[in-house]
C-alpha cells in the first residue's frame, strides 16, 4: 500500500515510482516512524481533532490558503466518521462496514454508496472511484514507515522541537517533489502532533495539518457510524471518476 500523503489525509496525493538508489535515511527518524505506527496500529478507536490550511491557487495565480477542522473517529476495522467544517462548508462521511455515506451540510443532499468491508479498503477504493478524501488517513496504514522509505530520498531526524508547550520529534522527508516534515508527540505515546507538506515544484505550495484532542480506545458505540438522513435531505447520484 503506497502512502497518500493526503492527511487526509488527508488531499490524497499518490507517486508512481522514485529512485530506488542513494537513499539516506536515519536510523533515528525511522525508529521514530516504526513506533509511532505500532502505537497507531494497536489502537482499538480513537478519535481526535485536526486543523487544516490548504494553499490553493486563485483565478489570478495568486496563492490563497483555505482553512478547515476535522473531527475524526475510527473504531475497530471497519468503522469510520468524518466531519469537516471549513471555507469550503460543511461535509460528513459515516462508514459502518458496508457502506460509506457523503452529506453535504449546506446542500442538505446526501449519497450512499456500496463499500469494502475494511476501512482502508474503503478509502482506498472511493478516493479512486469518487475523489473522496479523508483527512489524516495515511498515518494509519499499517505500511506507512515502509512506505515513507520507498518514496522519499532523504529521511532525517532534526532533534527535539517544542509546539504548544509540548516536546515533539521533529523529523524531515524529502524528494525531488516534496518536503514532508513530522512532528511527533514525545509524551507517552508517541502520536502525530504536527504535519507540513511543501510541493516543490508548485510554488512551494503547502498543506499543513495539527493534531489536537487526542481520545485513545473510547467507547464509540456502533450507532454513531450509522448514517440517518436528515428531514428533507434529497438523495442525489454522483459518478465515478472516468
Amino acid at each position: 500500500m503506497k502512502i497518500h500523503l493526503s492527511l487526509l489525509f488527508f488531499l490524497i496525493f499518490s507517486v508512481n515510482s522514485f529512485s530506488q538508489i542513494n537513499k539516506d535515511h536515519d536510523s533515528t527518524a525511522i525508529f521514530i516512524l516504526d513506533k509511532m505506527a505500532d502505537v497507531i496500529g494497536d489502537l482499538q478507536s480513537v478519535t481526535f481533532e485536526l486543523d487544516n490550511s490548504t494553499d490553493q491557487f486563485d483565478s489570478n495565480n495568486n496563492i490563497e490558503k483555505q482553512y478547515s477542522t476535522s473531527t475524526i473517529s475510527f473504531s475497530g476495522p471497519n468503522k469510520l466518521r468524518v466531519k469537516i467544517e471549513g471555507t469550503n462548508g460543511t461535509k460528513g462521511f459515516w462508514y459502518d462496514g458496508s457502506y460509506l455515506s457523503f452529506y453535504n451540510f449546506d446542500e442538505n443532499n446526501y449519497v450512499t454508496l456500496e463499500a469494502p468491508e475494511t476501512t482502508l479498503e474503503m478509502i482506498d477504493e472511493m478516493h479512486v472511484n469518487y475523489d473522496f478524501q479523508f483527512p489524516a488517513a495515511d498515518f494509519f496504514y499499517p505500511n506507512f514507515t515502509d512506505d515513507m522509505m520507498e518514496q522519499f530520498d532523504s529521511i532525517k531526524f532534526l532533534g527535539k522541537k517544542t509546539i504548544d508547550n509540548e516536546e515533539c520529534y521533529h523529523i524531515m522527508a524529502t524528494n525531488s517533489e516534496l518536503n514532508v516534515q513530522l512532528w511527533i508527540s514525545n509524551k507517552t505515546y508517541l502520536l502525530p502532533k504536527h504535519f507540513v507538506m511543501i510541493y516543490k515544484n508548485k510554488s512551494n505550495l503547502q498543506y499543513e495539518s495539527t493534531f489536537k484532542s487526542w481520545n485513545l480506545n473510547p467507547d464509540i458505540p456502533d450507532a454513531a457510524f450509522d448514517f440517518l438522513p436528515p428531514p428533507r435531505a434529497r438523495l442525489i447520484s454522483i459518478l465515478k471518476k472516468s
